[in-house]
């Protein structure tokens, strides 16, 4: 059964988009890469939202696969907390932030 989480994520007012996108590359893949519970995490910049969401606007959209939900969140609040500390003192709105888990329907 796959697991994915998505999550709507938005900068906090006067982030430079390329600095957090940059971040994105050389830190947040790398610590993701190294969690034993993702099978694999991307980060995308929403271009075009059809129709109204409530709570937004967002700038981006993570997709993040992983193997076990407990498994991730042990793996987040230990290997990952400083990350995701960071992200938010310095990049992202958490008032903003939207996750949204999800199973896959097998075809």
């Amino acid at each position: 059964m796959a697991i994915v989480r998505y999550v709507l994520a938005a900068l906090k007012p006067g982030v430079d988009r390329d600095a957090y996108e940059r971040y994105e590359r050389e830190v947040d893949y790398v610590v993701a890469a190294k969690l034993p519970s993702i099978i694999s995490y991307r980060t995308h910049r929403l271009t075009d939202v059809a129709g109204p969401l409530a709570g937004g606007p967002w700038h981006y959209l993570e997709r993040i696969e992983i193997t076990d939900r407990k498994a991730y969140d042990a793996d987040i609040a230990t290997l990952g907390k400083d990350l995701i500390s960071e992200l938010y003192e310095k990049y992202l709105d958490r008032s903003k932030t939207k996750s949204i888990w999800t199973t896959l329907v097998e075809p």
